[in-house]
C-alpha cells in the first residue's frame, strides 16, 4: 500500500501572481545591477591582471544569463506554462554555474603557474565592497518569494545571485591581501574558491535543489512522488 503524504494547497492564483510579479521586478533589478558590474569588473580585471577580477565579472556576466533565463520563465501569465518552462530555466542556470567554474579553474591554474601576476585594483576593491553590501538583500528576496511559490528556478537563480555575495567577500579578501601586502598569490586562490562554489551550486541547480514550498495541489502525494519542483518531502529549506 502506498503511503500518502498531506500536502497544503499552496499560494492561491491571486497570491502566485502577486509572487510572479515580485520576482519579475527583482530580476530586473538583478540584471540592470550586474550589467553595471561585469563592466566595471572586467575592465578593472584587465587593466590589473587580475584573475580573480574577471572571474568575478564573468560570474555577473553568467548571473545576467541565469536571471533572464528567470524572466523568460516569468514572462508567461498562465502559471501551467512557467511550471512547463521550470526545467529548461534550471539547465540554463546550472550550465552557467559550471561554465563559469571551468573558466576560472583554468584561469588561476595559469596564474599560479606563474604566467600571470594580479596587480593592485582600488577599482576592483570598491565594487566587490558594493556588490557585498547590495547582493544579500536582492538574493534573500528573491529566494522568499520563489520558495513560497514553489518554484526552484526562482530558487536556484537567487542561489546565483546569493553566490555574488560569497565572491565578494572573497574577491574583497584576496584584493586587500595583494595591495596591502603584495599578496598576488591571494588573487587565484580566491578565484580557485570561486569556482569551488560555482561548481556545487551548479550541480544542485542541475539536480533541481532549493525548492521546498509545494505549488498548490489537487489532492495528496505518494511518497514516491514530489511536488512540482522535484521536492521531496523532508527537504531542508535552509539550504
Amino acid at each position: 500500500m502506498t503511503a500518502e503524504i498531506s500536502i497544503g494547497t499552496g499560494p492561491s492564483p491571486a497570491r502566485r501572481e502577486v509572487l510572479a510579479k515580485r520576482i519579475r521586478l527583482l530580476v530586473a533589478a538583478t540584471i540592470t545591477y550586474n550589467v553595471i558590474e561585469a563592466v566595471v569588473a572586467i575592465t578593472a580585471g584587465k587593466l590589473a591582471s587580475s584573475t580573480a577580477l574577471i572571474g568575478f565579472g564573468l560570474d555577473s556576466v553568467i548571473e545576467v544569463s541565469s536571471a533572464a533565463a528567470v524572466a523568460w520563465q516569468f514572462s508567461a501569465r498562465e502559471h501551467a506554462v512557467r511550471e512547463a518552462r521550470e526545467k529548461t530555466t534550471l539547465r540554463i542556470i546550472a550550465v552557467s554555474f559550471l561554465v563559469l567554474a571551468a573558466y576560472v579553474t583554468v584561469d588561476s591554474v595559469r596564474a599560479l603557474t606563474g604566467t600571470g601576476e594580479a596587480e593592485r585594483s582600488v577599482l576592483g576593491i570598491v565594487i566587490a565592497a558594493l556588490s557585498l553590501a547590495i547582493m544579500p538583500f536582492l538574493s534573500a528576496a528573491q529566494r522568499r518569494a520563489g520558495r513560497e511559490l514553489g518554484s526552484a528556478s526562482a530558487v536556484a537563480d537567487s542561489k546565483q545571485t546569493l553566490l555574488c555575495t560569497y565572491l565578494s567577500a572573497v574577491l574583497l579578501i584576496g584584493l586587500v591581501l595583494n595591495a596591502t601586502l603584495g599578496w598576488s598569490w591571494a588573487d587565484p586562490v580566491a578565484a580557485l574558491v570561486i569556482a569551488a562554489i560555482a561548481l556545487k551550486e551548479g550541480r544542485d541547480a542541475w539536480q533541481g535543489k532549493g525548492c521546498c514550498a509545494p505549488p498548490a495541489a489537487t489532492g495528496p502525494l505518494s511518497a514516491s512522488e514530489g511536488d512540482a519542483c522535484g521536492c521531496r518531502s523532508g527537504c531542508d529549506c535552509s539550504k
